[in-house]
């Protein structure tokens, strides 16, 4: 058996093709004994790791192995398709070790814990007793807090919608406040 180092790049494409139609592992072994050593050089000069150069030539020629029913040899020659799958496996390989590590403990993948019961039972307690607190207010006072509350409108723009004094606007929020804390029963 020759070497395909004298093969001609029509034998290397014949090579690859047959790999590709047939799994002909003759003519595989031809290809990894060719372009073995040669994707490690590649590897080792972009590495620097010889292990690691190693283990992407033999994932790039797995992939050849693989993917040879691909190769179009009208679209190039046999060499240069497998040295652009040894570019893919380089750079699938660098983006793979720049990617975090997956960590099913990280804070934000965990789902947070079910409300209890009744948590949301007094929760729901408390939306009421506001309600009402804030229904027994002066209906201008129930408008401020509706207001700078629940629409987020500024005390500024508030005074400037309602035609008020800003200070007029602060206090009479000062004032639905100290009701509802009172309504509420809050000390505070």
């Amino acid at each position: 058996m020759r070497s395909l180092a004298d093969l001609s790049v029509e034998e290397m494409t014949q090579c690859l093709k047959r790999v590709g139609r047939t799994q002909d592992m003759a003519a595989y072994e031809q290809l990894f004994r060719h372009f073995g050593p040669r994707i490690r050089g590649y590897m080792l000069k972009r590495a620097s790791d010889p292990a690691l150069a190693e283990e992407l030539m033999q994932e790039t020629m797995m992939m050849v192995w693989r993917k040879a029913r691909l190769f179009d040899p009208e679209r190039g020659n046999a060499s240069a398709w497998i040295f652009t799958v040894a570019r893919n496996v380089r750079v699938d390989s660098l983006r793979k070790a720049r990617r975090p590590e997956f960590d099913p403990q990280d804070p934000a993948l965990v789902p947070d814990a079910p409300e209890a019961p009744d948590a949301r039972f007094e929760q729901d307690q408390d939306a009421a007793r506001m309600r009402a607190a804030i229904a027994g207010l002066p209906e201008e006072q129930a408008e401020l807090l509706r207001m700078s509350f629940f629409e987020d409108v500024s005390h500024s723009m508030i005074a400037e919608r309602l035609d008020l004094p800003l200070g007029t606007v602060k206090s009479r929020i000062r004032a639905a406040f100290s009701r509802l804390r009172a309504a509420l029963g809050e000390n505070r």
